[in-house]
């Protein structure tokens, strides 16, 4: 793969030979949203052989595809002075603690109070363009009620290397949640396919047949009447993995209202679900970095209160 600029040249090998030339491209780059490269190829900037090509090109051995980023234009997307919990930033990554009730980015209906529009105002025009202008420097994403560290990055080189390090699982993340019933098992391995649910469009649902590889692994901290305190660390990252696999055996999230039909006493504001630990390879310097997301008040105090009512 050549970098130059924001220009991309990748080689199609034997293996990929007779992808669309969006999957291919969305798979090179994992970063990179599949409807942004569509755009890219609407608009004639995706070349192979020196040629533009349709989004319905599929791509054989030894094709040449060249396709150069655009600079990121202003969006509409305003900067706002909401206050962050910075656990680490340089140059290159910002990690944040993000609170409940905070989206990641601009979407319909969630144009401002973002993590984005945070991020806009504290980094000014320092975020990576390479997800488009809705996104800027976002590398991946926690639900809105899911609480914890997620790193932005600066720079477009730090966004491909965190990117490089999500597709391969090399980024270690730790979370802590607590689920309904109490599981047996001190420790097991949740191994099942995920993909949009058939017939709900907004759910994720284990899937055999259209899923992608999803592994959870869970550890059991704690064991309360009626619930469990738990570590989940996450081999691969699908959209709302824990919430999914552990409803799948049996174990909902407390307070998920989407992937649980059981109420909880506690007044929760969806899912009980923190990023705990997130560890990284920095993209410059190539140290490893580890950093820790305490625990938010909400999930203390619940602790605490399930804690009493065992004694």
């Amino acid at each position: 793969m050549g970098e130059e600029t924001g220009k991309f040249l990748f080689q199609i090998t034997e293996e990929m030979e007779d992808e669309r030339i969006d999957k291919c491209i969305s798979t090179l780059i994992d970063s990179l949203s599949r409807s942004f490269i569509q755009k890219l190829i609407k608009e004639q900037q995706v070349l192979v052989n020196d040629v533009p090509v349709k989004g319905s090109y599929r791509v054989k051995d030894g094709d040449e595809v060249v396709f150069e980023l655009p600079e990121a234009t202003s969006p509409d997307i305003l900067p706002e002075n909401i206050p962050l919990d910075i656990l680490y930033e340089d140059s290159s990554v910002i990690v944040v603690n993000k609170p409940k009730g905070m989206v990641v980015h601009p979407a319909a209906g969630h144009y401002s109070g973002t993590l984005v529009n945070a991020l806009m105002f504290h980094c000014g025009n320092e975020l990576s363009g390479i997800n488009g202008v809705m996104r800027p420097g976002i590398v991946h994403r926690i639900d809105m009620n899911t609480t914890g560290s997620i790193i932005a990055c600066k720079t477009n080189e730090a966004h491909l290397s965190i990117a490089e390090q999500l597709k391969e699982h090399s980024i270690r993340r730790k979370y802590r949640a607590i689920c309904y019933g109490v599981l047996k098992e001190d420790e097991g391995v949740i191994d099942k396919p995920i993909g949009r649910h058939p017939t709900e469009r907004k759910k994720m649902a284990v899937n055999e047949r259209n899923g992608k590889h999803a592994v959870t692994h869970y550890k059991v901290l704690e064991r309360f009447d009626k619930y469990t305190y738990i570590e989940c660390v996450l081999e691969t990252g699908r959209t709302h993995q824990i919430r999914v696999h552990m409803a799948s055996i049996g174990h909902p999230l407390l307070g998920d209202d989407v992937y649980s039909n059981m109420k909880s006493n506690f007044n929760l504001q969806g899912q009980t679900l923190h990023a705990y630990i997130l560890g990284f390879v920095h993209p410059v310097s190539k140290e490893y970095i580890e950093l820790v997301a305490p625990l938010p008040d909400y999930f203390q105090k619940l602790l605490n209160i399930l804690q009493k009512q065992q004694k």
